[in-house]
């Protein structure tokens, strides 16, 4: 079985994440593509989050009944800082060995991986699929990897590099929606439509609890 991991703040889940999610699955020919929402995001420590319970919520709403798509609560039921090492950790836990874990994240996320907690660890339990950005090819990412002392053991095909550990590190091109949650509060709060940005029932559950009003 193969499973993709998706997390975020969530705040509020968008089209994009959900297209990113549902392009993965489908590329990768993935069982399932799991979305954490992050209970506390530790890279957002003085900032404002909404509660947990909110963005867990809208989550869940936001997937309808996708067959590929599923929302875990692995981060809510955890104290303290909901860092990715101890979220992998806990995935392979629940999964098991014989799973393969897809680590989905952007390539502005992947480029400042080295300020995550224990981030060498991460490269132990899943592999990476980076989603492109304009302006970082993959010869970037190796030399990325090169600067924090990861070993490379080979290419293995266009896209597709093997570390060390053995696990597999790939970049992936998805549809790029120019949605930011942090624009989407922005226009809530000034009282703007947010409708086909966010899925129906996430845009009426923010208006029915009052979420990112002035």
């Amino acid at each position: 079985m193969k499973i993709g991991i998706l997390g975020g703040t969530f705040d509020p889940i968008h089209l994009g994440h959900l297209r990113t999610a549902e392009e993965m699955g489908q590329e990768l020919n993935l069982d399932r593509v799991c979305l954490i929402p992050s209970a506390w995001p530790p890279h957002k420590r003085t900032d404002p989050v909404t509660p947990f319970g909110h963005r867990l919520a809208m989550a869940r709403l936001s997937i309808g009944d996708s067959s590929l798509l599923q929302v875990l609560d692995v981060e809510g039921k955890r104290s303290g800082p909901s860092y990715s090492v101890d979220t992998l950790q806990e995935c392979r836990r629940m999964f098991g060995s014989g799973v393969e874990l897809y680590f989905i994240l952007g390539t502005d996320a992947f480029l400042e991986i080295h300020t995550w907690r224990s981030f060498r660890e991460l490269f132990n339990y899943a592999h990476f699929v980076i989603i492109k950005r304009p302006g970082h090819p993959l010869d970037k990412i190796e030399l990325f990897l090169s600067e924090l002392n990861l070993a490379v053991k080979s290419a293995d095909g266009p896209g597709w590099i093997v570390l060390a550990t053995g696990t597999r590190l790939m970049q992936q091109e998805a549809t790029l929606m120019d949605i930011s949650s942090t624009r989407l509060r922005e226009m809530v709060r000034a009282g703007r439509s947010i409708r086909f940005l966010v899925p129906e029932t996430v845009r009426r559950y923010i208006l029915d609890n009052g979420l990112y009003a002035a």
